[in-house]
């Protein structure tokens, strides 16, 4: 069975926006290695937006450090599935648009071989987390305090994780990931 890993950003005090953060190469190595292990990547309109264009286009110009061009061939090159009430296409290459059933799509892939499942969406990722699917999780801290912005898992459920690992990159960040 395929497993639902969610990885994310966040400050210290617990936001997940895309203004804060240390972005440096460590830091997009660590999540092309995750990357590698992914054969599904779901994302919502928002997210999706974020990405998209910007990442292709770094994947085709190759406009960036080796270590972020890496990130972003790796992240054009796997299948994505965005969810959207909203919208009415998406242009990115291997980009399937769904417009409703999210645990249904989620159950039905978990159940089906292959690599993992990556949620890449914070309002994606808060469903799943509820009916209970996400395996395992990455929380990426910055040492930054935000102050605004949104938040992870605004209603979550009371969920004791287990640490299975750490890193602390050399700019402060440090990633603790998590299983069920």
């Amino acid at each position: 069975m395929r497993k639902v890993v969610f990885a994310i950003n966040i400050t210290i005090d617990g936001y997940c926006g895309h203004e804060n953060g240390i972005a440096d190469d460590e830091l997009h190595e660590y999540f092309t290695a995750l990357l590698r292990d992914t054969g599904v990547e779901i994302l919502g309109r928002n997210t999706y937006h974020l990405m998209y264009p910007y990442w292709h286009d770094v994947a085709v110009n190759r406009s960036e450090s080796e270590a972020i061009n890496e990130f972003a061939r790796l992240f054009d090159s796997i299948p994505k599935i965005v969810f959207s009430r909203t919208l009415k296409n998406v242009e990115w290459n291997n980009t399937t648009l769904l417009h409703s059933n999210l645990r249904k799509e989620i159950v039905k892939l978990k159940q089906q071989p292959g690599k993992n499942i990556s949620i890449g969406a914070l309002n994606i990722a808060s469903q799943v987390e509820q009916w209970d699917l996400i395996d395992e999780y990455h929380f990426v801290v910055h040492p930054i305090i935000a102050g605004k912005g949104p938040r992870l898992f605004e209603s979550p459920k009371n969920r004791v994780l287990k640490l299975v690992g750490s890193k602390r990159f050399r700019s402060g960040v440090v990633a603790l990931h998590y299983k069920k």
